[in-house]
Formats: C-alpha cells, structure tokens, sequence
C-alpha cells in the first residue's frame, strides 16, 4: 500500500477543505489529470493505480495524528476535525483508465470531500511508475545532506514541499529527518502533514490555486481574488496569511490587493514567473501602501534548487524576509526524471444540480495556463490581459 497514513498529505488540502465545509458545503466539482511532460506509462499502469486507491477506503485518522492536528493546526475548526476522524475516501470518485501509453484520471464528486484526493493521488502515480518501471534510488542521504548544509550556509529559511511529485514515500521520509538534522533553525517545517508529525515539526501551508479558481467560476474573474481573500479571512480570521498572486497573473491580483488584504496578509508567495521582477513588484508595492516590506514576507516556490536559492537571495538582500517552499528538488533528486503533472480544478457547480461552469487558471509563466481554451482567452479578455500570452 503507497498511503499508508490518513495524514500522509499537504497542509493546505486540510486547510482549504476546512474552508469549503464552512463556506460551500454544496459545491460539486471535477479535478482532471493533465501530464505535461507526455510521460507513456507502462502496460497495466491503471489497473495497478486503481488497486492502490481502493486501498485508500481503509484510511482513518489516528489518535496521534487526531492530537497533532489539534495541537499545531490550531486555525482549524475542532468540529472539521472530528469531522476528519470519521472521514473516509470513496474510491468511486475516482476514474481511472489507460490507452496504450496514456493514462485518464478525473475525480468528481462534493468539492468538501474530493479536496483531499490530488496529493495521494499525484504521490501514488509518481510512486507506482519509477516502480513499475524498474528504477532505483541514488544517493538519497549524501544529495539530501549536502542541500541540508547548503541551505544552512546559505542562511536560508525554507521548508519541504515534494510530497506531490516524490519519488517515493521512504525517500521523502529519509530526507525530511535528514534536513531538520543537518539546517538546524534554517529548516522550517514540511507540508506533508504526517511527516511533520513524525519529525515534530511545522506542517506548512496555507490555500491552493483551486480556492481562487472556484471564486473565479462563480463570481467572475474581476472578483476571483477579492473574493477568495475576503473568504479566507472570514475562515480563518488572519491565521494562514500567505496568499498566491498568479491564478489569474499577478498584474491582475494587485488590482485586487487593497490596503486592508495587504496588512491582514502576512506576505504572498512566488510560484511561477521571475522571482527577482517579482520580489521588485512586491516591494514597491508594500512602499507605496506606506507598509515596511520587512514586516512582510516572499515565500518562493517555484522550481528551486540551491543555485537559485543563492540568487534570489543576494538580490532580495534582506528587504523584505525571503523563504523557500523546495519541492521536487529535495523529494525526487534520485536519479530519475521526476514526472512533469499536475491534477487541477476543471469544473465546478454551486451545487449539484446547477450546470457545470469551466474553471481556469492562468499563470505567470507562457504555457502553464490549465483549463477550457476559450474560457481562458474570456478570462483574459475580462481581466484586459493579452489573448495571445
């Protein structure tokens, strides 16, 4: 079994899903697999796949695990908790098939309850193929303390987020003990919610892509991030304070950044695009709403490694607090390529019986955007941002 652990999870699914119960229990929504790097999977892939998520039905959380969310996730609601101890997956909300080397996954359902599906599902496809394949793990312990050491030296805060796309559960088990062993106070927790509990560390995260996707469908583009933000805080009341900017590009998120969102939010986080424009656009804004930039705080999450680390930080040099969320980097540095995928909102209902609206993100990056080709170029249109980008 690849799942082992109910908590065997990121953060921000938990925190997102908290969300949804609260503020739309009826919603009914469709996540799609979409391979971008066009990875063929071997013959049997997908009745292998589906094995392991009917695996997933026998998960239940744990006393341990019960008092460690209550303990350090303390901006979640104690009945979503309890909630969460009588959870249990549906295997039928996932639907799986394969046509020679092409693999279909899409899962649907009540968003509250098919929230929690993405990371597993993405950990045991990454997990299941190297296997399937044949592959075996290099150099995990020496690759994992040389970047611990390196981070350390270069003073870096940082925290793990590879469970989406690790090569395995045991590696990223090895190197999350191994990184808090080796960047003493410079380590600053995991996303993976389990393993935080294991370590007796912080679990990271705070909202997803989805959450602003969702607002985006229902309420119009123009509205997405103001409503997302203003929902969130009224959830969770100034906790989980670090917002994205690009669903819909950053140049149209600062149109909705106001001056109050900006001093309730602790700072925002970098997950495509150019890290130094970005870092320049964030400073100048904070200056201008008269707000010290070094009260706030960058979280960069895009494709890091420690080479990029070092950049960002002697440009950055201490003007606003720079930290790292490092993904693939440190969970599926084993020798093989890790897979190119993602598993993204595609649809979404304000309750069942409505129509389904197409959801969509854009991105700071040419070519990353996901979702209905003509429902993006609308969103362009509607936020005046260039069709062709």
């Amino acid at each position: 079994m690849i799942i082992k652990y109910f908590t065997d999870n990121d953060l921000y699914k938990f925190s997102v899903m908290n969300a949804i119960q609260r503020l739309y229990p009826w919603a009914y929504v469709r996540y799609d697999f979409i391979n971008r790097g066009k990875d063929d999977f071997p013959k049997g892939f997908a009745a292998r796949l589906k094995e392991e998520i009917n695996k997933m039905i026998s998960l239940k959380l744990t006393n341990d695990e019960k008092n460690f969310i209550l303990q350090r996730c303390y901006f979640l609601d104690p009945f979503f908790v309890d909630f969460l101890e009588g959870y249990k997956y549906n295997p039928d909300e996932v639907h799986v098939s394969q046509e020679g080397g092409k693999l279909n996954l899409y899962v649907e359902g009540y968003w509250y309850r098919t929230v929690l599906w993405e990371v597993p599902l993405m950990a045991m496809i990454s997990e299941l193929y190297f296997e399937m394949i044949g592959t075996k793990p290099k150099d995990i312990e020496i690759k994992a303390k040389e970047k611990a050491i390196g981070l350390k030296n270069l003073k870096a805060d940082y925290s793990e987020f590879g469970t989406r796309r690790r090569y395995s559960f045991d590696v990223q088990d090895k190197v999350v003990g191994i990184l808090k062993e080796n960047s003493d106070k410079y380590f600053k927790g995991t996303s993976n919610v389990y393993l935080a509990m294991k370590y007796n560390t912080t679990p990271i995260g705070t909202m997803p892509h989805e959450w602003f996707m969702y607002h985006g469908a229902l309420f119009g583009y123009r509205s997405a991030n103001i409503k997302a933000l203003e929902a969130w805080v009224d959830v969770f009341q100034g906790s989980l304070g670090i917002t994205l900017t690009d669903t819909y590009t950053t140049q149209s998120f600062f149109k909705s950044f106001n001056l109050k969102l900006a001093k309730l939010f602790d700072g925002v986080r970098c997950d495509s695009g150019d890290p130094l424009e970005f870092t320049e656009k964030i400073i100048d804004f904070y200056n201008k709403n008269r707000i010290d930039p070094s009260s706030k705080t960058i979280v960069f999450s895009d494709s890091l490694n420690l080479t990029e680390i070092k950049k960002i930080k002697e440009h950055v040099k201490d003007r606003i607090h720079d930290t790292y969320g490092i993904g693939t980097y440190l969970s599926n540095d084993v020798g093989v390529k890790p897979l190119n995928m993602v598993i993204k909102l595609t649809h979404v209902k304000e309750k069942p019986s409505d129509e389904y609206l197409n959801a969509v993100k854009l991105s700071d990056v040419l070519g990353k955007n996901t979702g209905d080709e003509n429902e993006i170029n609308f969103s362009k249109l509607s936020l005046g941002l260039n069709v062709d980008l």
